[in-house]
């Protein structure tokens, strides 16, 4: 009985990474679209993101059937917890690419001489938050999901970046406002994707010790 557990437990995490991979994906193929002015990307992206909240559901099917028909015992109750806690940020994640992409069909229109440095090492750094957070999961690794805790400090100052670069931008040529706020919103879905790469490293921890904080970000 034991046996059958421990593989669809190796399932549960081969499906998590997959997800990852899915979810990962969209956030580098969003920037490239916003980069590119790449409408016919941004849709496809956001057409994806269906394929995401499926796996998502997928997942969440496979920890019913372990706490139905198995019976888990108290550490692998908070790992399978865990994961029904951590899909719901991952999908949370696909949704923001698809929300940047959504960005970015509203702006195929204008007229853009931006800089996207500082953006594109954003969704660097929080795709890498990412994959480590659920890395850290199926590897049971509580030093690598404490280490994507600390990182978003990065994602955070990155934010900051951007915005004092928006807010220059705009007091140069005011014209630009309207442009310059949906690009701030693009940095702050990005911002967020960090935040809910957080949130996974904390439900790792609790997976691990049954330690988790009070205040997940939402």
């Amino acid at each position: 009985m034991r046996s059958k557990f421990d593989e669809q437990l190796k399932n549960l995490n081969e499906e998590m990474i997959q997800m990852g991979i899915l979810i990962e994906e969209n956030i580098q193929k969003a920037i490239e679209a916003l980069v590119k002015s790449d409408v016919e990307l941004a849709k496809v992206i956001m057409e994806k993101d269906a394929i995401i909240d499926r796996k998502q559901r997928e997942i969440e099917n496979i920890c019913f059937q372990l706490l139905i028909q198995q019976q888990p015992v108290a550490k692998d109750l908070r790992a399978i917890t865990a994961a029904m806690k951590m899909v719901t940020d991952m999908e949370r994640i696909g949704d923001h690419a698809a929300d940047i992409s959504e960005i970015t069909i509203m702006l195929s229109d204008s007229t853009r001489n931006e800089n996207y440095d500082t953006i594109i090492k954003m969704a660097s750094e929080a795709s890498v938050m990412l994959i480590q957070s659920i890395d850290a999961f199926t590897e049971k690794n509580e030093n690598k999901a404490k280490a994507v805790i600390d990182h978003d400090d990065v994602v955070d100052e990155l934010f900051d970046r951007v915005k004092a670069e928006l807010i220059e931008l705009i007091k140069n040529d005011p014209k630009r406002g309207e442009q310059e706020v949906d690009m701030l919103m693009i940095a702050k879905y990005l911002e967020r994707i960090g935040d809910h790469a957080t949130n996974i490293a904390e439900w790792v921890i609790y997976s691990l010790d049954n330690k988790v904080k009070e205040n997940q970000n939402v």
